[in-house]
């Protein structure tokens, strides 16, 4: 298997391999765990953690953890991970922050539990030990753990709501592992590392379809969903899930959108205010619209405040901005703009001038799985804020899918989605409205042309729990479109390309508009209170008055965050995914007519002809190939 993080000819790949959070562990009922293969699954998640690497053995050595940290709370090693409790107990690892870990210390204190830290750690353990499984609805943050009883040998693990923080395993008879990313599971032996033909088929076919699902690429891996825990015991790993948005919705749903507003700007505010706890140095990534302008701007308003110190950074006035000058979704002016409403140091570079072959192999490296296309600005972006010597950042994700934030032409997405498929509200759940979605995307965009089996339906749909969530009768179709978006099919792979780019170059990023108290009322707007004819994000940027741009704040224009991947098909790029092409691979040749789509590709870049609609199409098949080349050789 080849290193992701090989060196290439690009000079962004210098001080890749740096080490951020990464979690991985090893249990097994019938022999001792190799520290060595524990060792060797540390290594494979290097690139998540720079400040050091831990291993815990328990006595019978029948179970291992490894940890990689990247230290942004409490970074003295007294917090290093594996973790245990001072009666010995309970070992955890974790990946992630609880955002509201000074609060719910407060409260254990006030039950007589002492502290030896000052970390997020320490308090996310004695939770769990005062609690157990019921802390869960009471942290705010994104987490990935695992927590070993010592005594039973039990393992409890957890992800957080919305699946921020990913967490993967393998089972096969006595033995089972878990980890952060895929690569570090297909270093072991045991580990069916073949691929899954039926999920290949239904990621070239929807490319959003997969990661809110507990099915991969290999057939060995599954992936715990957000929103769900589950236990080890007696090798038997039983999954449950613990968070359902639409169970949470508030009673009392605002009746006019100023009372929506308020709601929303006093959340938002705090939710901005615990994101901004950090012992070092925190950031935003800033492109001049409307999401990552509300975040910087209010992370000025609350400074501006003033108030009671807890733990928020005091070097917070650091944004990163990404141009490309003389190109049409260049938003250096919005950007600069923003910045300077906000006070913050703009640090700008410009990505018009990449090569997308000279990025592909170590931007897909870091990727470990499959996009609609290569991901080469986030990379890029997350690079320049490291090298910055920046280790958070406070970004805008989440809002497009909660809010409505997707636009085309100037219409809003309620106007485009009335105009395909109709109005679902007479739909109890958000099933109805995928399925019909589903049903759409067959017609309109024939993604599954190079697949080898029979077009006539699309490749099955993997099963996604919130698919079957019971929504409010008052639901239209729009509302009913958001809520699959945000736990099911677009956010969730979102949050896996940015956990992965940013991961690569040691840097965590916090989602404040994730904050599941937001989310949840939010939600529950209908959807007169979350997109019209001209506009979306309604509530929110009502909710904004005052403390950002008001030019940003209104306009109506959306810019994706995207490489020029059209120009580089049409040039190096198009040359290096037909020399990818070129070698055959018995997995992907069974699923997919390799010759017809190498040949579809060698004449869209001879004649110049790739457009956005040909990328979304034939990419996948690119990315795919390439993944497997690089992890199923």
């Amino acid at each position: 298997m080849s290193s992701a993080c090989a060196a290439t000819k690009d000079s962004y790949s210098r001080g890749v391999c740096e080490r951020v959070c990464g979690i991985a562990g090893i249990i097994d009922r019938s022999d001792r765990v190799d520290e060595g293969l524990l060792a060797q699954l540390g290594a494979a998640l290097s690139h998540r953690g720079p400040d050091g690497q831990q291993i815990w053995l328990s006595d019978n050595r029948l179970c291992g953890l490894v940890h990689t940290r990247l230290a942004i709370i409490d970074v003295e090693a007294r917090s290093n991970q594996p973790f245990v409790s001072d009666d010995g107990r309970y070992t955890i690892v974790f990946n992630g922050e609880i955002f509201n870990f000074l609060e719910l210390r407060v409260e254990l204190e006030a039950m007589g539990i002492r502290f030896r830290t000052e970390s997020d750690t320490e308090v996310l353990l004695q939770s769990y030990v005062t609690w157990g499984r019921a802390m869960l609805p009471k942290l705010n943050g994104m987490w990935a753990l695992a927590i070993r009883d010592n005594v039973s040998g039990d393992v409890f693990f957890a992800r957080d709501r919305f699946g921020i923080k990913p967490l993967l395993y393998a089972h096969q008879g006595a033995r089972f592992a878990f980890a952060s990313e895929m690569r570090a599971l297909l270093q072991l032996a045991w580990v069916d590392a073949s691929p899954a033909p039926e999920v290949a088929r239904r990621l070239l076919f929807d490319p959003f379809g997969i990661e809110g699902s507990e099915y991969t690429l290999h057939a060995g891996i599954r992936r715990l969903p957000g929103g769900h825990c589950a236990t080890l015991a007696d090798g038997r790993f039983a999954v449950s899930r613990w968070w359902k948005t639409a169970d949470e919705f508030a009673t009392g749903i605002p009746l006019t959108l100023d009372e929506a507003a308020t709601r929303f700007r006093e959340t938002f505010l705090d939710a901005t205010r615990l994101r901004m706890r950090s012992d070092v140095a925190i950031g935003t990534c800033l492109s001049g619209g409307f999401d990552s302008t509300a975040v910087v701007s209010s992370m000025a308003h609350i400074a501006a405040l003033g108030g009671a110190h807890r733990r928020e950074s005091s070097d917070w006035r650091h944004a990163f901005i990404a141009t490309f000058r003389g190109q049409p979704h260049d938003e250096m002016q919005e950007a600069t703009e923003a910045a300077h409403h906000a006070g913050v140091t703009p640090h700008f570079f410009d990505l018009g001038g990449d090569d997308g072959a000279e990025l592909a192999d170590t931007v897909l490296g870091a990727l470990d799985d499959v996009y609609i296309s290569l991901p080469a600005a986030p990379w890029r972006i997350y690079h320049e804020v490291r090298r910055s010597g920046v280790r958070v950042t406070l970004d805008g994700h989440g809002a497009d899918e909660m809010i409505g934030g997707y636009r085309q032409r100037g219409r809003s997405l309620a106007f485009i989605l009335r105009n395909l498929i109709g109005d679902q509200a007479t739909s109890n759940s958000a099933r109805t409205w995928v399925s019909d979605t589903a049903k759409l995307a067959a017609l309109r965009l024939d993604r599954s042309y190079f697949l080898r089996e029979p077009r006539a339906a699309p490749p099955e749909r993997m099963p996604i729990a919130s698919y079957n969530d019971q929504l409010p009768d008052y639901y239209s179709g729009l509302d009913r479109r958001l809520y699959a978006m945000f736990h099911g099919s677009v956010l969730p792979t979102i949050l896996r390309n940015f956990d992965r780019l940013s991961m690569a170059h040691g840097v965590e990023v916090r989602m404040p508009f994730m904050d599941w108290r937001l989310v949840t009322d939010t939600m529950a707007l209908p959807a007169t209170m979350k997109a019209n004819a001209t506009h979306s994000k309604l509530v929110a940027r009502e909710a904004m008055i005052g403390i950002m741009p008001d030019s940003i704040r209104r306009a109506t224009r959306k810019v994706g965050f995207n490489s020029q991947m059209p120009a580089w098909l049409n040039g190096s790029l198009g040359d290096w995914a037909n020399r990818i092409l070129a070698t055959p691979h018995a997995a992907f040749d069974m699923i997919v007519d390799r010759p017809a789509l190498r040949t579809r590709i060698a004449a869209l870049t001879a004649r110049r002809g790739w457009d956005w609609t040909s990328v979304g199409r034939l990419w996948p098949y690119i990315n795919l190939k390439w993944y497997l080349d690089h992890r199923c050789p």
